[in-house]
Order: structure tokens, then sequence, then C-alpha cells
């Protein structure tokens, strides 16, 4: 007799039931290890990166393996949101999905049909043969598989800030994702996230998604920009990343434990970071 599989609650039913908001950090190595250290840390979300990675399928495929013992909810970025992307991601058994780069709520719709079964939507029906139900061990997973999954998208740039009223309405969009680095080159104002029109910009898209009764989420390595935007009503605020992490600390040893010349190589004063 097979075992039945009950699948974890995802992202948007743990944000729904938490009394306080959600904190995560990127997993972007492709490391199956560094997401599970990740996992590990207390924090409430590892979210797996695709599409500024050298991750693939297998590789992901690996790093929910290694988070599933945690209690934490892997958030899987793909590398783009076309239909058959999305297919095979789902197929995989990511159950919380961030699309990047939507601009229109028209986007949105078309994402939200990829990840919707017919007459709801386009996703190819192939959950027997793969992760996703577990291999027809959760019991009525085609019925039910809207409400296994999360939907999020990513609101960077101008376009998708001034239509974020229209592309939070869109039904079955879970919640929206602010993404302050491309939206500040979007806006001409490349490498400054936290210039005042940016920022505003953020603030705007995190009220309005209050007014919508879904959550906004929010990239903020920062830790004055994170507590900013939690104060502002933010429901997840990713404020780390495992690469970005290991290049810091990496350096920071260096700079304790090697002595610098006062000068570069050019003889210009050495940059301090």
């Amino acid at each position: 007799m097979p075992i039945r599989v009950t699948l974890p609650p995802t992202l948007g039913a743990r944000i729904a039931a938490s009394d306080r908001p959600l904190v995560g950090a990127w997993s972007c190595a492709g490391s199956a290890t560094n997401a599970e250290i990740v996992a590990g840390s207390g924090l409430d979300v590892v979210l797996i990166d695709v599409e500024h990675s050298p991750a693939d399928l297998e590789s992901v495929l690996a790093q929910l393996h290694a988070v599933a013992a945690y209690p934490v909810a892997p958030l899987v970025r793909p590398p783009f949101g076309d239909t058959v992307t999305i297919k095979r991601f789902l197929d995989l058994g990511v159950q919380n999905l961030l699309v990047p780069m939507v601009d229109t709520a028209e986007q949105a719709a078309e994402i939200v049909r990829a990840v919707r079964y017919p007459p709801l939507g386009v996703r190819g029906v192939g959950s027997a043969l793969a992760r996703s139900s577990r291999w027809n061990r959760v019991e009525g997973y085609l019925a039910d598989a809207t409400t296994t999954i999360s939907l999020f998208v990513q609101v960077e740039s101008a376009t998708a800030a001034a239509n974020v009223d229209e592309i939070l309405a869109v039904d079955g969009v879970d919640g929206v994702f602010f993404g302050p680095s491309d939206l500040a080159a979007s806006m001409g104002l490349l490498g400054q996230q936290e210039h005042p029109e940016v920022v505003a910009a953020v603030l705007a898209g995190i009220a309005a998604a209050g007014l919508a009764g879904k959550p906004a989420a929010v990239n903020a390595f920062g830790h004055e920009a994170a507590d900013r935007y939690l104060a502002a009503g933010a429901s997840l605020v990713i404020v780390g990343a495992d690469v970005a992490l290991l290049a810091r600390g990496t350096e920071a040893l260096a700079a304790r434990f090697i002595p610098q010349p006062a000068t570069d190589a050019a003889g210009e004063p050495r940059a301090s970071y």
C-alpha cells in the first residue's frame, strides 16, 4: 500500500498564519549544502535562485531535498516566466514560485495561466510522472493543485511600479516581490537602490499591496533598509545571500590577518570595504 503524502504549507499560507513578518536569505550558489546551511539558520525562507546563478533543474531539486528536513519555506525563482519553464519547475515540486520581471497585469495573468491546470490555465498534466504530486502519492493533487502553490511576481521596473495596482488585482497572483536594484536601474539610477525615488516607489508598492490584501516582499541586504520595509508593512524581507555572506566574511578574514599596503599597485590609496 503506497504512502499517502501531505504537502507542506505554501509560503502564502505561512505568511497568513504568522504573527510577524517572515525573514529569509538567498541560495545563489546552486549548492545544496549552502541551501541546507541557510535552512538550518533559523530564518523562515530560503530563496533558491536560478535567474542569476549557475543553478539548473537538477541542482534546484537537490536544494529542495536538502531544505525539506527544516521548517522553512523554499521560494524558487526561475530564470524566466514562460509556460514551459514554469511547468518544469512546478513538476519538480516547487510550491512557491517567484517569477522575475513582470511589468503588466497582462503578463501576470499569463503566468497565472501557466501555473493552473485547464480549464483555468494551460499547465501540462504530467504530475503522475513528477515530484509535484510525489508520483501520485498526494491524494487529489490535480483537483487541489492551485491551493498547493503560491505565486509571487517581481515588481522591478518603473513600468511595473506604475502598474502595481493592476498586477495586484490579478486573480492568482498571491503576492508581489520588489527588487530595488533592478527598479533603480530602470529609473536611471543604476546601483542606487537607496535613492529616495527608489525607496518611495517600493514604499508605495508595499502600501498598495496592503490595500489589496496581498503580501509584499522585498530584497533588502542593508539592515536599515530591511528595518524600513518591515516597518512599512512588508510581509517578507530577504536580508542576505549565501554568496555575499561568504564573500564579505572571507574579505573580513583577509583584512584581519593579512597586512594590507596603504596603496594599490598604481600607487593610489587602497579602497576600504
